[in-house]
């Protein structure tokens, strides 16, 4: 395989991600008093990222939690998928929820301030993944 395809297959797998993790957002706001606009949305994927980088290198969090993070970060990068993504909609959306997990998990040993501490998005962003991980 060359380089390139290696390239375009992680980088296509991120926008899948990307996209799975918006549509569960956007059914989870379903049910809540305070919807998650679109805009709000399209911006976690990247923070997302950065979040779970930087829980992960903070020698304040428990180890077994940036054990987790470590093992997502690689698992993101990876091209090779638990469910493959020609599974119509379980094939993208097991990826969001693998994240939802860990970050929940990660933020459960941590505590929410840590979320706090290294959200590099903006308030509402931040109001959203608290939802995704069950912190209201």
């Amino acid at each position: 395989m060359e380089w390139w395809q290696v390239l375009v297959s992680v980088l296509g797998g991120l926008v899948l991600l990307w996209s799975a993790l918006i549509g569960a957002l956007l059914w989870i706001s379903r049910g809540q008093a305070e919807k998650i606009k679109l805009v709000d949305a399209l911006r976690l994927g990247p923070d997302v990222l950065r979040l779970t980088r930087r829980l992960a290198t903070d020698p304040t969090v428990p180890r077994g939690a940036r054990i987790w993070l470590v093992v997502l970060l690689v698992y993101l990068l990876l091209p090779i998928d638990l469910v493959p993504d020609f599974i119509p909609v379980i094939g993208y959306a097991d990826d969001a929820i693998i994240v939802a997990l860990v970050l929940r998990f990660a933020t459960r040993h941590a505590g929410a301030d840590a979320l706090d501490r290294h959200w590099p998005g903006t308030p509402q962003g931040l109001s959203a993944l608290r939802m995704l991980v069950g912190l209201g």
